[in-house]
């Protein structure tokens, strides 16, 4: 049976409603595909030490954001989502600009 979700462009929404109501900055790189686009974002802690997320599906039906490890010739993050990007047009990057690291880890936590 598949699980009914909620809109890719609802989800966005309401991640940036979340960081921006604790003071965070959420930021809309690239919009994708409004209803089944699926999302990167791409956390920051004071503008550095980038780290990119992607949402994947567990066993058990639900999803866990997961950090994406880069190999040697995908170090740079913005090489990386924009390279993402070309590979599925329909792809949503968010970027969120936050206080702390478990700052990131509570809004990671709370999204899932």
């Amino acid at each position: 049976m598949i699980e009914p979700r909620l809109a890719s462009g609802i989800q966005i929404s309401a991640i940036k409603r979340l960081a921006e109501a604790q003071g965070d900055i959420a930021t809309v790189l690239k919009k994708g595909e409004a209803t089944s686009g699926a999302i990167l974002l791409i956390g920051l802690v004071r503008g550095a030490d980038a780290v990119i997320f992607e949402r994947y599906p567990s066993l058990d039906g639900s999803t866990a954001w997961q950090e994406v490890k880069f190999n040697e010739t995908d170090a740079i993050p913005d090489f990386y989502w924009k390279k993402r990007c070309a590979r599925d047009p329909d792809l949503w990057v968010l970027e969120l600009d936050v206080v702390s690291k478990a700052r990131l880890d509570g809004l990671l936590t709370a999204l899932n």
